[in-house]
């Protein structure tokens, strides 16, 4: 019992081992993946834009809620950025996020510590700090979109 108990550990460490990419099974997988990703972060990053920009009224319970989600999310679509899927599937990414992968892989950083930022800004309530980490995180994504995103 012992043996199969270690058999099982060390199976399961291989497993968690292995590449990001390698838990896609086709390249297709990998790209609906890192766009459904990016899609859910969008639309809570876009609730919390709704807020600091007027259009809906400010709720502070809601924005860290949302701002929440837009932290964990923005960990989440890189590992569909895999070797084979710069082709296939319904995709805007530009040939450039495989041949910049340093710098594409900065920008990716880049958003994930902007919106760690913006989640603890969230969470004091307060709304002009929000405003200056959604206004952060905004321009992470932009900077993104513009390089490696085909409109």
């Amino acid at each position: 019992m012992k043996a199969f108990a270690c058999i099982a550990a060390a199976v399961t460490l291989v497993a968690f081992s292995a590449p990001a990419s390698a838990q896609f099974a086709k390249p297709e997988d990998a790209i609906k993946y890192r766009q459904s990703a990016l899609f859910v972060m969008s639309q809570h990053f876009g609730r919390i834009g709704a807020m600091v920009n007027g259009r809906v009224p400010f709720d502070a319970k809601v924005a860290s809620e949302n701002a929440d989600i837009v932290a964990d999310m923005a960990k989440l679509p890189w590992a569909g950025f895999g070797p084979g899927t710069d082709k296939g599937g319904n995709t805007r990414a530009k040939p450039e996020i495989w041949t910049e992968q340093a710098k594409f892989k900065e920008g990716s950083d880049k958003l994930v510590a902007e919106s760690a930022k913006l989640a603890a800004a969230a969470k004091t309530g307060n709304l002009d700090s929000i405003k200056t980490a959604f206004a952060a995180s905004a321009d992470t994504c932009k900077v993104c979109h513009d390089a490696y995103r085909n409109k």
